[in-house]
């Protein structure tokens, strides 16, 4: 049985420091031993508000100034937050130290060179936020299944060497501690999360990828360098495999060969790591169907709803849901827009996480669907996410003509099902094109909404259009006139002339013209309320009328 190193419970911040220290953070004030629970990870903005998880650790990006990290460490004692990181090197002063001591949050330097976001992706990693429906504490070889970082610590101890596991990509999955024991090109490694280009090239030259994926044994690789002057240690590396698949690959940065034993050790120790690596691949999907499930049994109401969004950790607090779809009319390559859904259902999942954390994310058919935490209220709840849907398309830009639907605030879990018909009406609305923007709120676009299901309803009665539009719609095809579009535009301007000939580019005189043939043609009453109403509604349950080639617009006709 392979022997393990002592780790802190894997949500813990002292399982944080253990795992990342001091590669990539050092503990600047806070108990390094502590095993307070991490509840998830949070970017911290100061334009907005987020709503901190229970022990978040929040990430303190562009934050420099002792003052502000004072405050914000006071701030988030309040939001009972684990750990506040800071770029290195930190300003320690007295102010500082009181705070992060009244407040009870570790402060956490993180190195200089690091990204911020590999380090939110590495967090979110190891406290495995978003956890649904946990299986409890399995393990594979006395590791706790699919945990690669507490595999990579205990084959550190095996070998006395640091440790890297890698994808096919040479991206690390994940790393031992005592990096800093080893070289520049590790240290380098584990910052970008990827082995740089400089040391792959030497690699592939030399023929190393070729000789590690045809054996089963570990193979001893002489030490590359970049740069003049640069020392380095050898690696020992070793496939991972599960059957006739490689997943990737384990390297130990050594200072002498490896014995036959623990040559030995480093292969068997490949063998309990595919095992991980495929109950990590085998529990992302089975967590993805689950959460999906979960997610379509609360938008569909009923009896089981309040049990799932329990399990979703969203049962005490108002919630609404938002529907993110695709806009017909893009490519028509079939599995390119499936793919193209898939994407942006996982960034959205990504963008809510840093931005709402506790929110769920599914992609439902064709239709990527968010149960999103609010504040209370629904005028601030759809304020709230329309900032967040706003956000989220403005940082995937407009290449993929993505829209998002916005539902009405949902305050109990049986109201859910509601949301999620009133997000999916205003999705419709944006995908008919009658009002130019990529997020709308049903409360923005409910007559809009009305409008296009008094259409079906009108289509599935085999409504025909009848009366006074009907008799403008049959003189506009015989004479090749456009009463429709006069009377059209007359009503939009409340019987304003001027306005409404300006805007179909006639004489004001040739307008008041066309709008006694108007009356005349139509037996319309023009004075009178209730018919102009009866024909603003017809005329708006046309289909829009087409444009023809001198540019004015020919009659519409009925759905």
């Amino acid at each position: 049985m392979m022997p393990l190193v002592t780790a802190g419970p894997r949500k813990s911040l002292r399982r944080v420091l253990e795992d990342f220290g001091p590669t990539l953070l050092d503990l600047v004030h806070g108990d390094a031993q502590s095993d307070r629970a991490v509840g998830g990870v949070v970017i911290h903005d100061p334009r907005d508000e987020p709503a901190y998880p229970q022990h978040a650790i929040v990430l303190g990006i562009a934050l420099y100034d002792a003052d502000g990290i004072a405050g914000l460490l006071r701030d988030l004692g309040a939001h009972d937050a684990a750990a506040l990181v800071v770029r290195a090197p930190v300003e320690d002063t007295p102010g500082i130290a009181a705070a992060a001591r009244e407040s009870g949050v570790a402060l956490l330097a993180l190195t200089p060179g690091a990204a911020w976001s590999q380090l939110a992706a590495m967090l979110r990693t190891l406290i495995t936020e978003g956890d649904v429906g946990d299986a409890g504490s399995e393990t594979l070889g006395g590791v706790p299944s699919g945990d690669l970082f507490a595999l990579a610590n205990a084959v550190a101890t095996l070998l006395d060497a640091p440790i890297t596991i890698e994808d096919r990509q040479s991206r690390i999955l994940a790393f031992s501690g005592r990096q800093d024991e080893a070289d520049y090109s590790r240290v380098a490694t584990i910052l970008a999360r990827k082995v740089p280009e400089g040391y792959l090239r030497i690699y592939d030259d030399r023929g190393v990828f070729g000789e590690l994926y045809r054996s089963d044994r570990p193979v001893m690789v002489s030490p590359a360098t970049v740069e003049e002057g640069e020392t380095a240690l050898p690696r020992a590396a070793i496939a991972v495999r599960a059957g006739g698949e490689i997943l990737g690959s384990m390297w130990a940065a050594v200072k002498e060969p490896l014995s036959p034993a623990r040559e030995e050790a480093f292969r068997e120790a490949a063998q309990l790591v595919a095992l991980h690596m495929l109950r990590v691949r085998a529990g992302a999907d089975a967590e993805n169907r689950l959460r999906a499930d979960l997610v379509t049994t609360v938008l569909e109401g009923g009896r089981g709803a309040g049990d799932a969004l329990d399990r979703l950790g969203l049962v005490h607090e108002p919630t609404v849901v938002i529907a993110l779809g695709l806009a017909p009319g893009g490519a028509a390559d079939h599995a390119f827009v499936a793919a193209e859904r898939e994407r942006l259902a996982g960034a959205l999942a990504i963008h809510l996480n840093a931005v709402q954390p506790r929110s769920a994310v599914a992609l439902l058919g064709e239709v990527a669907y968010a149960i999103v935490p609010v504040p209370d209220g629904p005028a601030a709840g759809r304020e709230r996410a329309r900032q967040i849907a706003s956000s989220f398309l403005e940082r995937t830009g407009s290449r993929v003509p993505a829209v998002i639907g916005i539902g009405s605030t949902a305050t109990e879990p049986g109201a859910l099902g509601r949301s999620r018909a009133n997000a999916d009406r205003a999705l419709r609305v944006l995908f008919s094109g009658q009002v130019a923007k990529r997020v709308a709120v049903i409360a923005d676009v409910q007559i809009e909404a009305l409008l296009l299901e008094m259409r079906d309803l009108a289509a599935a009665n085999g409504d025909e259009l009848l009366g006074s539009i009907a008799r403008l719609v049959a003189y506009d095809a015989k004479h090749q006139s456009s009463l429709v579009e006069t009377l059209r535009a007359w009503l939009d301007a409340f019987g304003d002339i001027v306005a409404a000939s300006s805007s179909l580019f006639v004489h004001p005189n040739t307008f008041r013209y066309r709008i006694r043939r108007v009356a005349e043609v139509s037996g319309i009453d023009l004075q009178d309320p209730a018919e102009r109403f009866a024909a603003m509604v017809q005329l708006r349950l046309m289909r829009p009328a087409p444009h023809s080639a001198d540019g004015s617009r020919a009659a519409g006709r009925p759905e």
